[in-house]
């Protein structure tokens, strides 16, 4: 695939996509700060991957991505995991890209009510 851009996925498609039983399921980055993930944690499984960290984990960036499964990048809003999602694409990731429309602040909204909005 060659992608410029991470593809939009709404929290909806993300939730059907996360609740299927299937060997393909994405890896979740979420690009949030630690804070962040406290007040909020996402309901599944993440790669937590703050950005203020990037030093810290830069260099093993190839190791902990799998290179057989798509990513999808969250945060709180959708514009911070866009420019990680766009970063990703320019470092020659090969898997889709998705970022989740809204970030977290969606999810709660419109799957998953018991998450704090922030």
């Amino acid at each position: 695939m060659n992608q410029h851009n991470p593809l939009n996925i709404s929290p909806l498609d993300l939730h059907d996509l996360l609740n299927v039983d299937s060997s393909t399921k994405p890896i979740i980055v979420d690009v949030r700060e630690d804070n962040e993930l406290a007040i909020a944690p996402f309901t599944f499984s993440v790669l937590h991957l703050p950005l203020s960290k990037f030093k810290s984990w830069n260099d093993q960036l190839g190791e902990l991505l799998p290179i057989d499964k798509p990513i999808v990048v969250i945060c709180h809003s959708g514009v911070r995991s866009l420019s990680f999602g766009i970063w990703l694409l320019e470092q020659g990731i090969t898997q889709p890209v998705w970022n989740l429309e809204g970030g977290i602040d969606s999810w709660s909204i419109n799957v998953d009510e018991s998450i704090p909005r922030y």
